[in-house]
């Protein structure tokens, strides 16, 4: 089947969660990469328990949550570092391939979106540091329903908003996770397994397996 409504999740897929730390990495010392994996892993954990609990707070909030708890369970960090990473989190770098990417897809009429946890701000931010504004055709935020993936809901902001029937979309993620979330909403799920991680949610197959974007078709 050819597909013409891509969409895509932001952190992990299209952004390095990572850069952040890395460019700071003189300061963050030996811990920084232990540091930037567990700043990573709380920044969800609170999306998923507020999800939970039927609770939310907006993404912005959790990343800063999230970067204190890092900073408590890594002292060796310089915590003079905070406002630095949170700056640079505005501004992520995109994976190498990202650009070319969109650009092949929007060379054959593609229409690209992406579908994040992100809040309206921080997508904003990211988009324009990246130069990918131009390439996109709709940026779309789950602080919409206040909930976070992967809840159906979220996955629905973009059927609705398309128009189209969920078999219609192709989405592609670095999150096993959000993969499964995509495939049980119906979406031809396209899994960018960046590190190349054992499947953990068979029950919920992704519809094809790749090492990045670049060879997405």
């Amino acid at each position: 089947m050819s597909y013409s409504s891509y969409v895509f999740d932001a952190y992990g897929t299209l952004f390095d969660v990572h850069s952040a730390v890395r460019k700071h990495e003189d300061k963050a010392g030996p811990d920084g990469r232990l540091f930037s994996e567990l700043w990573r892993a709380k920044q969800l954990e609170y999306s998923w328990i507020l999800s939970l609990m039927g609770a939310y707070k907006d993404f912005w909030t959790l990343t800063e949550h999230a970067l204190d708890f890092a900073f408590a369970r890594y002292p060796s960090v310089d915590p003079t570092l905070r406002t630095d990473l949170l700056d640079a989190y505005w501004k992520l770098d995109c994976y190498p391939e990202v650009p070319a990417a969109l650009k092949n897809l929007k060379s054959r009429g593609a229409r690209l979106a992406i579908l994040s946890n992100g809040s309206p701000a921080m997508l904003e931010a990211a988009v324009k540091s990246a130069a990918l504004d131009a390439l996109l055709d709709d940026v779309i935020s789950v602080d919409t329903v206040q909930r976070y993936k992967t809840a159906p809901a979220v996955y629905e902001l973009v059927t609705t908003q398309w128009r189209l029937y969920p078999s219609a979309i192709s989405f592609q993620s670095s999150n096993r996770w959000d993969v499964a979330g995509a495939a049980r909403f119906g979406m031809r799920s396209v899994w960018i397994n960046r590190s190349n991680q054992p499947d953990e949610y068979k029950q919920y197959p992704p519809t094809l397996i790749l090492p990045s974007l670049q060879l997405l078709d």
